[in-house]
């Protein structure tokens, strides 16, 4: 399912620079753009394709994630007009950029923070439970947000 999706927002990928078609056409007129302007373009046309159904790739395998990790990675070296064979790490912190991966953990985390705060009944008490995981037979059902949302929730309270 999230392979089409993933289709959809790496399609007419520049095979040479892995840039989606906004990319191109901000990596044209970037020398006309000041930092703050490009970030903004970036966030607005790229980005916001990247974070389409975020929470769909969840636990999906790290070749489906590496795809929107380039494209992320391009876009910052575009914003920042850094080197194209440069660490992306220091760009993305300068950016406040998450990684995909964080970002997804994010969405998700995000998701179940609204659903817990504002369809809890009052008489209702939340509980925290570690070992509380829905059973699962496959792999694809364990990506379910059933399972992951508890898993990410869980993992967030015990960094906090």
């Amino acid at each position: 399912m999230y392979t089409n999706i993933l289709d959809q927002t790496t399609n007419k990928v520049s095979k040479r620079f892995l840039l989606i078609p906004p990319a191109l056409t901000i990596l044209h007129i970037r020398h006309l753009l000041t930092t703050d302007l490009a970030q903004t373009l970036a966030c607005s046309l790229i980005l916001s394709r990247i974070d389409y159904c975020n929470a769909v790739p969840h636990g999906a395998p790290t070749y489906t994630i590496r795809k929107l990790h380039c494209v992320k990675n391009n876009a910052a070296r575009i914003v920042l007009q850094a080197p194209r064979r440069s660490h992306t790490t220091p760009w993305l912190n300068k950016l406040h950029w998450l990684l995909v991966q964080q970002r997804i953990d994010y969405k998700v985390t995000l998701l179940t923070f609204k659903v817990r705060s504002t369809s809890t009944p009052s008489y209702r008490p939340l509980r925290r439970c570690a070992e509380c995981r829905p059973f699962t037979k496959t792999t694809i059902a364990k990506r379910a947000f059933r399972c992951t949302a508890p898993a990410i929730w869980n993992r967030c309270q015990r960094q906090f």
